[in-house]
């Protein structure tokens, strides 16, 4: 028996012993039950308790809405709020008026909840999931945001200031539980309980067993890419595939999904590559032969492209062929078709900024975002992530994706503008990148950096309350797969630097740095 088999026999003890504990306390105090429920999920062990928390939230909603006033009038703010950040987390729909109190008695709350840190991070938290047109909700996040950060300033040497100081700049909806620091989330109440100290070493168990499962990934992602045979020639050798699965690893959180991450990281990969294709190596001339290529799926009439790019167009046809294959045979169900529409309309959109490119002419605004949505390459990972999940697929659902769903829209959306707003900030002033703000103040000769930015800024902002709204109110795709593109958001601040003091990035950062010695080791 190797170390592998002993740590699979420990996280099932101690998981029975945590469900154990769990299911006694859903039976005594449903309250109780939602704190432990934030503390699973906050550790991201949430996928051993699916059954148990949707049958818990299910029941609490049932509660929460035949008795609405009851549960209002009878509940802490911490509580309340706590219950609708943990519903609408879960898709069911709770009303943004249970907070409607706050607008009419501001001086009274103030004074009640000015120095309740605990009920005012708890009402943060809850305000981020909130949709378009929830004006009572959008005042409640503001009202606890001001009170906080006045909070923040009297209490600078108080030991919850880091806490607070992190909620604000990092809220929980916005971020990944694998890249926060675990050792935070148990408070001091279940740290001295013996029944919850299990729940911190079944945390710690996942953490092995998670980063176990990403080294030996890594190691097979690392083959698949020596064995193309892409890395030999020239243009080709540079590319990373670590960073080509940071995207999968982060956005499939069950651990059980290995081969689900290893196959996202092959299509992710030909994205970067194409990418690079169109915007560095290539002429006009030989990316319309190339885009055209892949609008025939085939290879015929490509003898003046470059050998570099027939042989990316080789891997492209052969991978999304054997990634059908493999769709066909889990689900009775050949994608192909889809899957070549997804990647035409990627070409199509390369094509158009290539020629925006080299004209040097700066398009409308609208326009280049249109294209810049689809040349994110997030409706493609989308795609195939959508095929790679367990759930049922029928011919209704891809027809769904192939209709390009607001949810894929408001991913790439949200990847596009902030990509852009970042660059933006780093760019020399002297240049233009060609970036959405670029061609905004080309339009508004009379808009300033500071305003456009900000301009963006609240397109962003509009963009998670449409990507809310989908996660909530999206009934024709499975929730498993709108958790994923929720996750694929999250991960744009991180993936793109946007925050460098945010905590979570030091922690991706560790988790790369501990894959990385591994893969280097097999390069």
């Amino acid at each position: 028996m190797d170390f592998s088999d002993d740590i699979y026999i420990e996280q099932a003890l101690v998981l029975k012993e945590v469900k154990h504990a769990f299911q006694k306390l859903v039976g005594e105090d449903s309250m109780e039950s939602l704190y432990v429920t934030d503390i699973i999920q906050r550790l991201g062990i949430e996928h051993h308790f699916e059954h148990e928390i949707e049958a818990l939230l299910r029941k609490q909603h049932s509660v929460f809405s035949s008795h609405l006033s009851d549960f209002v009038n009878g509940h802490k703010l911490y509580e309340l709020a706590l219950t609708f950040r943990l519903l609408r987390q879960r898709g069911h729909h709770v009303p943004p008026d249970v907070f409607e109190c706050l607008k009419s008695n501001k001086r009274e709350f103030i004074a009640k909840y000015g120095e309740d840190v605990k009920s005012l991070i708890a009402l943060h938290e809850a305000t981020q999931l909130s949709i378009e047109g929830e004006d009572s909700l959008d005042d409640a996040g503001y009202l606890s945001c001001q009170l906080l950060h006045a909070w923040l300033k009297r209490h600078r040497e108080h030991h919850e200031a880091i806490h607070v100081a992190s909620t604000l700049e990092d809220p929980l909806h916005y971020g990944l539980s694998r890249f926060r620091d675990a050792s935070v989330v148990l408070s001091d109440y279940y740290k001295t309980k013996k029944e919850w100290t299990c729940l911190e070493k079944l945390a710690e168990i996942n953490s092995c067993i998670v980063r176990m499962m990403n080294q030996n990934e890594i190691v097979q992602v690392y083959k698949w890419w020596k064995d193309l045979g892409m890395v030999k020639e020239e243009k080709f050798a540079k590319y990373q595939p670590l960073k080509w699965y940071i995207w999968p690893m982060a956005c499939f959180t069950d651990p059980s999904f290995s081969d689900q991450r290893i196959e996202l990281t092959k299509s992710i990969s030909l994205i970067y590559i194409i990418d690079d294709i169109f915007d560095v190596y290539g002429t006009l001339d030989q990316l319309t032969l190339f885009r055209d290529a892949v609008n025939r799926w085939e290879l015929a009439d490509t003898e003046q492209l470059p050998d570099f790019m027939k042989m990316c167009l080789r891997v492209l046809f052969d991978s999304t062929n054997d990634f059908a294959e493999k769709v066909y045979k889990r689900h009775g169900l050949n994608p192909i078709d889809t899957l070549k529409r997804s990647w035409v309309r990627l070409l199509n959109a390369f094509t158009e900024e290539a020629h925006w490119l080299r004209s040097g002419d700066l398009p409308r605004s609208e326009e280049y975002l249109n294209i810049g949505i689809v040349s994110t390459g997030v409706p493609v990972v989308l795609l195939h992530a959508f095929f790679l999940f367990d759930h049922s697929i029928n011919l209704e659902t891809v027809a769904v994706m192939d209709n390009f769903p607001q949810i894929v829209h408001s991913v790439a959306k949200i990847l596009r503008l902030s990509d852009d707003l970042e660059g933006f900030k780093k760019q020399d002033q002297k240049g233009v990148d060609g970036s959405y703000l670029d061609c905004y103040m080309n339009e508004h000769q009379h808009v300033s950096a500071e305003d456009v930015q900000s301009h963006v800024c609240h397109l962003i902002s509009s963009e998670w309350k449409r990507l809310n709204e989908q996660v909530l109110t999206q009934n024709e795709l499975p929730s498993s797969f709108t958790n994923f593109c929720l996750n694929a958001a999250r991960m744009v601040p991180l993936m793109y630097h946007y925050t460098t003091n945010n905590p979570c990035l030091s922690v991706l950062r560790e988790q790369i740095k501990m894959v990385h010695n591994v893969d280097s080791g097999h390069m």
